[in-house]
């Protein structure tokens, strides 16, 4: 059996606002705590690091943080990052893509790395949830100027 779980998370979503505005409100802090977190930072650079902050959140008041490296930043192309949804030993990596399109923008998440564990596999389960969320409520943001 191998260490890293044979699955990738795969999201897509449309949202109809130019690449520019879509990436813009997934890589500045003041903007992603708009819509999704607490506190968060972010130097949206190759080199540079995230940090998600949560306090509070959803009907559980998760109060949580992770983040980690930014490993590609191509602005208003793409976004990759590195980060510790189940545990500080080992980061998994966040790939969005930012599509133009006639309508907008196609936004297209990948995450893998996810170790073969009871704890890893349940983080994949929770994660693959959770970034569908965090992308509709970042099309509500961008679209609609909805906040959280």
């Amino acid at each position: 059996m191998s260490d890293l779980i044979d699955c990738d998370i795969h999201h897509a979503i449309l949202i109809r606002v130019a690449p520019e505005r879509v990436y813009d409100a997934f890589t500045n802090a003041k903007e992603m705590d708009a819509w999704f977190t607490a506190g968060a930072t972010i130097d949206p650079r190759a080199g540079g690091a995230i940090q998600f902050r949560w306090v509070d959140w959803g009907p559980d008041h998760i109060t949580d943080k992770d983040g980690g490296p930014v490993l590609e930043a191509r602005h208003p192309e793409r976004f990759v990052f590195q980060w510790h949804p189940d545990s500080l030993e080992y980061a998994t990596t966040v790939e969005i893509d930012f599509e133009s399109v006639d309508q907008g923008t196609v936004v297209r998440l990948k995450e893998s790395g996810y170790q073969n564990t009871p704890s890893g596999r349940q983080a994949l389960a929770n994660c693959a949830v959770g970034w569908g969320e965090a992308l509709t409520l970042l099309k509500f943001y961008v679209e609609h100027g909805l906040q959280y």
